[in-house]
């Protein structure tokens, strides 16, 4: 985007709406919750749907047909939809049929169904492992699949294996459950009740930055944040706050001192804090056109790369740091 603008300065940027995204990600899980036995919530636009046994009722297609319709007269959204044995044909059926479509893959035609198209429709094959392909003149599944299976498992190790499953159709994953997390939270009492800001407001920034680093490590963003504090005298009061839909440290740090600096009216002694993320949605965090720089962009992945290896007590902000 910021080659797009130098190109083009006169281009009109229309933000995302992070906070809409969610809102109609939520009423979409409701309809699917009240109609499917068995689903999957893989990401904020992404479900799967286990209709085992549904076919001796009304036919898992016809079923399947009717929820789709469902969602689109309620929520006017372009919904797409793929239906077969298994997890994999089915999401790759429903990239083949956008933008607001439906198709099924009949058993037994999986692999007639994926034999002509590209490689890169098999999830897991990014770029380079297209180009390692595209090198032996491998572009349709087709062709990957007459590979023989040693040669695939000596150059991908066991990830060899699993693509040559995928180029056959062959995916045993279960759908899993959706139990949606309500929220996250941590929250830290005193050892001895104290009024001293500076300190309260490293500590605030310390557990907050532990909280969107756990949002990210799960692919979460989150709508909503709340700070509480707990009063020397046991009076207990909170602050909470919608915000656009984020997992970014920078925002919500922010964010979490803001409220605490309104909260914090007494000025007595303080016996604890607390921070809560709520209004949680899978999704990655979009980087903000304007408030982002490609160098922080590029800080905050290392840090995370360190963190997730090292743990995330290793590496932290300044502001963090408390004696």
């Amino acid at each position: 985007m910021k080659l797009a603008l130098q190109l083009c300065p006169d281009a009109i940027v229309i933000s995302g709406d992070t906070g809409a995204y969610g809102k109609f990600s939520g009423i979409v899980t409701d309809i699917i919750r009240e109609k499917a036995p068995l689903f999957e919530k893989s990401s904020i636009d992404e479900f799967y749907i286990d209709l085992t046994g549904m076919d001796r009722f009304v036919g898992c297609y016809k079923w399947a047909i009717e929820l789709r319709q469902k969602i689109v007269k309620e929520t006017h959204l372009p919904i797409s939809m793929g239906l077969s044995v298994n997890k994999l044909v089915s999401k790759v059926a429903t990239g083949e049929c956008k933008p607001n479509g439906q198709k099924q893959v009949p058993r037994g035609h999986e692999a007639e169904f994926l034999a002509p198209l590209s490689i890169r429709k098999i999830p897991m094959i990014g770029k380079k492992t297209a180009d390692f392909f595209y090198e032996m003149g491998i572009t349709k599944i087709k062709t990957l699949r007459e590979m023989p299976v040693e040669i695939l498992e000596a150059t991908f190790g066991k990830n060899g294996r699993v693509i040559w499953n995928k180029a056959h159709g062959i995916d045993n994953s279960p759908v899993v459950p959706y139990v949606e997390r309500k929220s996250i939270s941590t929250e830290r009492t005193f050892g001895r009740d104290t009024i001293d800001v500076k300190r309260i407001r490293s500590i605030l920034t310390g557990m907050t930055e532990k909280l969107a680093f756990q949002l990210r490590q799960e692919q979460k963003l989150c709508a909503s944040i709340a700070v509480k504090i707990r009063y020397s005298d046991f009076e207990t009061v909170s602050r909470q706050q919608l915000i656009p839909y984020t997992a970014s440290d920078k925002a919500l740090i922010k964010r979490a001192l803001d409220l605490f600096e309104k909260l914090y009216t007494r000025r007595v002694l303080i016996r604890l804090v607390g921070v809560r993320l709520s209004r949680l949605a899978h999704g990655s965090y979009q980087i903000n056109l304007f408030d982002d720089t490609q160098e922080e962009i590029r800080l905050f992945e290392a840090m995370d790369r360190i963190k997730t290896k090292y743990g995330s007590s290793l590496l932290m902000r300044a502001s963090a740091l408390t004696e």
